[in-house]
């Protein structure tokens, strides 16, 4: 992988994901996709007594999209509903160290996702 510019903390979040991978009987699931360049995240959450307690997440795309989706990942496991959906794209791309110019839309992709979770889960829970 080139470097393109990367910080070490985007470098080892791609090299090392966390919390990768598929989770049975997920309370929320959020699909996001960029049409431009074509990077998709799914974002699977557990959820209990409002708390996020576990999170997996499939991503195709670039390195600094699976590296947010690995950063976002640590940061809204054990937060509450209202402090997850408070995460913006740019607490992400601050906690990767910064992203180049040209990967700021991974950040986005990551917020989108979780959104798009938190809202199906509030649905589906009648709220």
């Amino acid at each position: 992988m080139a470097d393109e510019g990367y910080s070490p903390v985007v470098l080892d979040h791609f090299n090392n994901p966390r919390n990768a991978g598929v989770m049975e009987e997920p309370d929320a699931v959020g699909v996001q996709s960029n049409p431009v360049c074509g990077d998709t995240m799914r974002l699977m959450l557990r959820i209990r007594d409002g708390v996020i307690a576990d999170v997996r997440w499939q991503t195709s795309g670039c390195p600094a999209a699976i590296a947010t989706s690995s950063i976002a990942s640590e940061m809204i496991r054990g937060l509450t509903l209202a402090e997850a959906e408070a995460i913006t794209r740019e607490q992400i791309a601050a906690a990767a160290g910064g992203l180049p110019p040209s990967k700021l839309h991974c950040s986005v992709l990551a917020q989108d996702a979780l959104r798009r979770a938190l809202k199906q889960y509030r649905e589906r829970m009648g709220r």
